[in-house]
């Protein structure tokens, strides 16, 4: 479901956001997603807040969207340049994920790898 299209009918739009953890296993936020946001529009799934390296937005979006639920693709350009971003947004595409939030990101001096 496209966020746009329910902007455009004038309804009510309730997105929350979820940090992909530093780690590939995601059991524990699809199971607290599922529970906990099931009755939200979408969640919003953040690209390495804080300049903190994470799984990856892209890849956390496609298990939410396997569970059901309307991820949002957050992308930040911070630590991509143009060809990597038009590839994740191709690949977005190609996974069915219909939302993208687009970032510039948080400065690398907050983060872990400064």
């Amino acid at each position: 479901m496209k966020i746009t299209e329910l902007f455009e009918r004038g309804e009510f739009v309730v997105s929350a956001e979820v940090g992909p953890p530093k780690g590939i296993h995601i059991e524990h936020l699809l199971e607290e997603a599922k529970t906990y946001l099931g009755g939200i529009t979408a969640v919003n799934v953040t690209d390495n807040q804080s300049s903190v390296m994470r799984l990856g937005s892209l890849a956390t979006c496609k298990a939410l969207l396997d569970e059901g639920l309307t991820p949002i693709f957050q992308l930040t350009c911070r630590d991509r340049n143009r060809i990597a971003l038009q590839s994740d947004l191709l690949s977005a595409a190609m996974l069915g994920i219909e939302n993208v939030l687009l970032l510039t990101g948080d400065h690398t001096k907050l983060g872990d790898h400064p």
